[in-house]
């Protein structure tokens, strides 16, 4: 007979570590597991091991509520977060419940049973009753990577930033990294040390905005502060900044793109380049804005250990890569930091009594459930903010729901759903982004099927927001024997 658990959490990165944290929190005496499908907590921050990786959002925002960043830097490297998580899981007694090298193949919702049997790669079987993924929106198996022509002709190294081989030798070597997304930014001048000479690719700029490494706010709270104390006005005040920048760029785009040109100028002191190079044909927050910690990527290409290259692929040859304009870009090693391939709940293929969820077919219950499938959530941050302030409200819905469903003695709750086409749940236009919208959930045009990129205001809604709205809840059925008899 399977293992029976009350929630089955799936992916022990930064939100199934958080998810876990407030169901022991709030729900103590709730049975769980969390399984991760690599050998190790992470999620992201132990996939990534690229030069240079790290965090795009500041880290008192990307940091749990309930666990104050210490580290000193706001802007923190990969492995700072990942020792992180590691440490929070294990003050948290989160360790002993995560099963590693466990991966999720399906999940089957059973009517008659009201409970999902989830079957692991290796055939083996759970059960649970409310399943929970938490294992992000991309897939950690394959990034994307354009057939670009002659790639076979290249003499040189091809390497994805997702895979990165830890004995790559690219110490005096000229490197071309192609692409202009938080990847390539941060790519460039971690590798611009050691390389000859590291030129970015782009077919198109992206706005890049400038934040000091160390935050002189939190650093000076926590002086005067308890850690706790500190950690909060430093979150309320980037807070306050991000999403006031982010509102400022929807309504007054025009100034916003002056600002960030200004920025790029009074670095760089070359206007036409700026022009050229880091003025985006799109308006800002289109697509995600790149952080670039202390000016580094400017401060590179100042020195001239590094340029920007605006052009098309034609195609490859032996020697580097050859450019519409007709231009020889060389290269030694070339980095492909072309995107993210974007799957839902970790790819895990869900079915309803042996029925298919096409999960691209449903909409989106608050931006955690699915319209028509019973006891499932999934956690999705902010295209706009750090991804944990959303994920946690997204926990704390969940563990509402399900006190619900105690305090009631009901065993499902089903969204419904709202009619009509909707709208895409993501809202960015960027390739890797609209690459795959028709795989992920539509969002409705009402609440509680809008989803709004604002933490100001779901930090308000969502601890208060009606669990049982446009929603259907049912008794555990009775027994198969009983029913018989």
């Amino acid at each position: 007979m399977a293992e029976h658990f009350d929630v089955l959490i799936i992916g022990a990165g930064l939100s199934g570590i958080g998810a876990a944290w407030r169901l022991q929190e709030q729900l103590p005496g709730k049975t769980y597991a969390i399984l991760e499908a690599r050998e190790a907590i992470g999620g992201t921050w132990d996939l990534f091991r690229y030069p240079g990786v790290r965090s795009d959002s500041d880290m008192y925002t990307l940091s749990y509520p309930f666990r104050p960043w210490r580290g000193a830097e706001s802007i923190a490297p990969g492995e700072k977060i990942r020792r992180y998580i590691e440490e929070t899981a294990a003050e948290g007694g989160i360790l002993p419940h995560i099963r590693f090298g466990t991966r999720v193949v399906s999940a089957d919702w059973s009517s008659a049973t009201a409970r999902w049997t989830v079957v692991l790669s290796d055939k083996s079987e759970l059960t649970a009753s409310f399943l929970y993924g938490c294992a992000g929106y991309y897939s950690y198996d394959i990034g994307y990577q354009p057939d670009f022509p002659g790639l076979s002709d290249f003499s040189g190294q091809i390497v994805h930033p997702q895979f990165w081989p830890q004995d790559l030798d690219y110490a005096g070597k000229k490197v071309v990294v192609i692409g202009s997304g938080a990847t390539a930014v941060t790519l460039v001048p971690a590798m611009a040390g050691k390389a000859a000479h590291v030129t970015m690719l782009q077919r198109s700029p992206t706005y890049l905005t400038v934040l000091p490494p160390n935050d002189v706010v939190a650093n000076a709270a926590r002086r005067v502060l308890p850690a706790r104390m500190a950690n909060r006005v430093a979150r309320a005040k980037n807070l306050l900044i991000t999403q006031g920048f982010y509102q400022l760029a929807r309504r007054r785009p025009k100034r916003v793109r002056q600002i960030l040109r200004a920025f790029a100028v009074h670095a760089l002191k070359d206007p036409a380049y700026v022009d050229k190079h880091f003025t985006p044909t799109y308006e800002p927050w289109d697509q995600r804005l790149c952080v670039i910690p202390d000016g580094d990527l400017y401060q590179v290409i100042r020195d001239g250990r590094a340029s920007v290259v605006t052009d098309h692929i034609d195609h490859f040859e032996p020697g580097g890569i050859r450019l519409k304009s007709g231009e020889l870009l060389e290269a030694d090693v070339v980095v492909s930091a072309t995107g993210l391939s974007l799957i839902p709940m970790g790819g895990v293929q869900a079915s309803i009594d042996g029925t298919p969820v096409d999960i691209g077919e449903h909409a989106a219950y608050r931006g955690l459930m699915l319209s028509g499938v019973p006891n499932l959530a999934y956690c999705i941050g902010y295209t706009n903010a750090s991804w944990t302030l959303r994920a946690d409200l997204c926990h704390r819905y969940v563990m509402r729901l399900l006190k619900h469903l105690d305090r009631h003695g009901l065993a499902t709750a089903t969204p419904g759903d709202p009619g009509g086409h909707g709208r895409p749940l993501l809202d960015l236009s960027s390739g890797y982004v609209q690459r795959a919208l028709d795989k992920f959930p539509r969002q409705g045009e009402r609440d509680p099927w809008l989803v709004r990129q604002s933490y100001l205001r779901d930090v308000l809604t969502f601890p208060r927001a009606d669990v049982t709205r446009d929603m259907t809840f049912a008794r555990q059925p009775a027994p198969l024997e009983e029913i018989a008899s």
